[in-house]
């Protein structure tokens, strides 16, 4: 499968039914996951890999991994309406995954690889540490997304390696976030992120 091939099938697949503020549900565009999973996947993390996808919320990277020929995925995701239309879009692309309804804190699985889209804390100073700190704990090697803003930057190249991790900025990309709270003021918000690969020392 190429990866232009990847992102439109990825867009297509069902978004939120009803987006929560507070834990920053934005759908990952289809272009932006797969471009993560095709850097995860070229440096040889997918493909025969156990995934874990921490905060799945529709199973848009979860659905990703499988395709591009995980062994397993498991998609964790604290807010059951998200995950009930992260299975539907998992039946729909034929992707055989293992949904898991919980907080991310509980997941104690060990992965080859986690893949994951975490809140970027624009609501909730510090959203992203939680999945951060699991991530850390039960893989050797995480791919993520994060504002591309240098205090962000400079937070995660600590907050990695203070965690025994090396950081490394993979690129930036362009992010479309549609209106879809009071707040929003725009119909459609354009911001820019980054994608990393963290490896353990």
């Amino acid at each position: 499968m190429r990866k232009k091939h990847l992102a439109m099938l990825l867009s297509r697949l069902e978004g939120f039914p009803e987006p929560k503020p507070e834990l920053e549900q934005y759908r990952t565009p289809g272009d932006v996951a797969a471009e993560l999973l095709w850097l995860a996947h070229s440096a040889g993390d997918i493909e025969g890999k156990v995934v874990a996808d921490l905060g799945t919320g529709t199973g848009v990277l979860a659905v990703g991994a499988k395709l591009l020929g995980a062994e397993r995925v498991y998609a964790v995701e604290v807010d059951g309406k998200a995950l009930k239309v992260a299975r539907k879009n998992a039946e729909r692309a034929g992707a055989e995954i293992e949904f898991i309804n919980a907080d991310v804190s509980e997941f104690e699985e060990k992965v080859d690889t986690v893949i994951m889209n975490p809140p970027f804390g624009s609501q909730r100073k510090g959203a992203d540490r939680p999945f951060l700190l699991k991530a850390f704990e039960v893989a050797d090697r995480v791919y993520s997304i994060h504002l591309a803003k240098p205090e962000v930057r400079n937070f995660i190249k600590k907050f990695s390696a203070d965690n025994g991790f090396t950081a490394i900025r993979l690129t930036t990309v362009p992010f479309e976030i549609p209106a879809q709270f009071r707040f929003h003021r725009k119909r459609l918000e354009r911001i820019l992120a980054d994608i990393y690969r963290f490896e353990r020392y």
